[in-house]
């Protein structure tokens, strides 16, 4: 008989981030336990479904489902929940579970080759200029910044961490809080300041107007794309795709879309919510074939789980036993 474990938990942050629709203080996180004749499988997501902010809370959808879950595999996990958080808790658990069950690291059991350390960018939370170059300045060795924008002032605050930081490479974030003004007034300018990828300009209802607007940059879906369904919609607007396994609903659909991206002509980039070691390891698998990646979650927290991911100077390292 299989046993599950759902668990609640709460982790501080080392500062407030900022961002143009939240401040996020905590990572509140739902970890899920898989264990079946000896074996184990783990998985974490955000307990705040970022798809469905009124969605029931994750911790509920997965308890109301404590019977189903101790049966489902990887197979048919998405007729039992829908893409988004809880389903990606669920899929990663069931993807370590399957590979220990069989004495392979779950790379293997992906096909996928193991995987290796990559440049990961390091998040700029929104402020205002001078805060943001202040900020820029203590890590301007790094190789890859991103930097969180939210509407007027966003070329001053990248002019300014620019200034501060001429080194590294730039990206640039903005959730959704353009207006289509704004995105043909500012996109030139970042352009200019050497930004390399703009990530979700305009709102999620609000972005067909990217397909007649000038990309002086690419601009990259975040909010806009879940899974493989949200795919059709993103062609002719978006010249990238940010997947992260908290909307796809695990690393089953994450590795799909995917190969469905790239076959439609769109880069790739790889990102996170704020959260554990634990989350970002089945994301670094499926990081190896980005173009962008951005796994620095576990960088925002006070302290990580014990084995963790190693960081330093920008690049995230697999570690044995995190995860897989």
């Amino acid at each position: 008989m299989r046993d599950l474990q759902i668990v609640a938990e709460s982790w501080p942050l080392r500062q407030p981030f900022v961002i143009s629709r939240l401040t996020q203080t905590h990572a509140e996180l739902v970890t899920v336990t898989l264990s079946e004749a000896g074996s184990r499988g783990r998985g974490e997501c955000e307990r705040i479904d970022v798809l469905e902010p009124g969605a029931p809370p994750v911790l509920e959808t997965l308890r109301a489902l404590d019977g189903p879950l101790r049966q489902v595999n990887r197979e048919t996990l998405a007729a039992l929940l829908p893409a988004g958080n809880a389903r990606n808790a669920v899929d990663c658990a069931l993807w370590e579970l399957q590979a220990r069950q069989r004495g392979i690291p779950c790379h293997e059991l992906a096909g996928l080759p193991p995987p290796g350390p990559l440049t990961t960018a390091w998040t700029i939370a929104l402020a205002e200029p001078g805060v943001m170059a202040g900020q820029a300045a203590r890590c301007r060795q790094l190789p890859l910044l991103k930097l969180k924008l939210g509407g007027e002032g966003d070329v001053e605050r990248v002019r300014a961490v620019r200034r501060a930081a001429p080194e590294p490479r730039l990206i640039a974030d903005v959730n959704q809080a353009w207006t289509a003004d704004l995105m043909a007034a500012y996109a030139p300018a970042l352009a200019e300041l050497g930004v390399e990828l703009l990530e979700q300009p305009l709102p999620v209802d609000e972005d067909a107007c990217l397909a007649e607007l000038p990309h002086p940059l690419p601009v990259c879906a975040d909010e806009s794309v879940t899974d493989r369904a949200s795919l059709a919609g993103l062609l002719g607007r978006y010249d990238a795709v940010n997947i992260k396994l908290d909307k796809t609903g695990g690393l089953t659909e994450a590795l799909l879309l995917a190969d469905a991206a790239v076959a439609a002509g769109l880069q790739l980039m790889v990102g996170c919510n704020i959260g554990t070691s634990l989350a970002m390891a089945p994301a670094l698998l499926l990081a190896q074939r980005a173009r962008f990646v951005d796994l620095d979650g576990p960088l925002w927290l006070v302290r990580d789980r014990e084995p963790a991911l190693r960081y330093r100077d920008g690049v995230v390292y697999p570690v044995p036993g995190v995860w897989g």
